[in-house]
């Protein structure tokens, strides 16, 4: 992510100066945020940043602040669902501390985005996008929380990817426009890039899971579909391989094991489906960059969308 860091690093300095203001109001928050802080790609507050334009700083860096804790926040989160152990090559919270302290550490890092936000004094619409978000992410994990060890259709995957994901880098890019004040067709292609940026991501981030590099992603192979999320690779491989039946009761039998997993491997990787997944991305990327308008900061998103197709963690 060098190449983000160069696009605006005073702002990400300010950023990470904030973040770490942020959980410095109590000694034991700070201790076992720090590891979840520090790391990550920092995506969604450039994503903010670039469709921000020159605003003064002082209306950037809080609400970019913001959405890098609801970010946060919501991995804490999900680790808890999923049973996680890694995130980011070191303990989940959930693992370290215990389900009920990851519970309310992920309360209070939404509880301080919105703090920021409310200080920060940006106005009835900006809080109602950011209220919005966090429903849509919270709608998002109940829908696939309750559909576990269920193949999805594809409309109903991509609807979930959507609230999880896309959504998300769609509002970084509205949000980020709206603190610019760019009128209102250029705000609309701004969240319009962002939502394919997203669903491109997430199609990525589901590849990765069954053939990304445990050194990079830090997270170990197939663990979706032990924890059983079934995502776009599996449902491909599904409709493709002469051995979906297998495929199917390692699904459904609800207790994946590690044999499973490579089983399951073995099975998508001998389909098309890691061709399938990486066209349905491409689109989503052509759409991105299609979406665009011209200004200053097109290059610098169009960089991240090469990085979001090429990434390998």
């Amino acid at each position: 992510m060098d190449f983000l860091s160069a696009l605006g690093t005073n702002d990400l300095r300010e950023l990470e100066n904030c973040l770490a203001q942020s959980i410095s109001e109590d000694s034991f928050i700070k201790e076992i945020c720090a590891p979840l802080i520090v790391g990550g790609k920092r995506l969604r507050p450039q994503l903010f940043f670039l469709c921000s334009g020159d605003a003064a700083p002082a209306k950037k860096i809080p609400l970019a602040t913001a959405l890098e804790l609801i970010h946060t926040a919501s991995l804490v989160h999900d680790d808890i669902l999923d049973s996680a152990k890694k995130r980011r090559g070191v303990a989940t919270i959930n693992s370290a501390y215990g389900a009920q302290i990851a519970v309310l550490v992920g309360d209070y890092l939404f509880a301080k985005a919105f703090q920021l936000v409310a200080e920060g004094d940006y106005g009835s619409r900006v809080s109602e996008i950011l209220s919005r978000l966090v429903k849509n992410l919270c709608v998002g994990e109940i829908m696939q929380d309750r559909a576990l060890f269920a193949v999805p259709t594809l409309s109903e995957y991509y609807t979930r990817i959507n609230l999880k994901t896309a959504f998300f880098l769609s509002t970084c890019c509205r949000l980020g426009a709206i603190v610019a004040e760019r009128d209102d067709m250029e705000i609309e292609n701004l969240a319009a890039y962002g939502e394919n940026l997203g669903l491109a991501f997430q199609i990525v981030d589901d590849l990765l899971d069954f053939f990304g590099e445990e050194n990079l992603t830090g997270k170990i192979l197939g663990g979706d579909i032990k924890s059983g999320v079934i995502t776009l690779p599996v449902i491909r491989a599904l409709n493709q391989s002469g051995d979906a039946e297998t495929l199917k009761k390692i699904i459904a039998q609800g207790n994946v094991s590690g044999a499973d997993v490579q089983t399951a491997i073995k099975i998508i990787s001998e389909t098309d489906a890691a061709a399938y997944c990486r066209t349905r991305a491409e689109a989503h990327i052509d759409c991105a960059i299609m979406s665009l308008p011209d200004s200053a900061a097109r290059f610098a998103l169009e960089q991240i969308a090469s990085f979001v197709i090429n990434r390998k963690r």
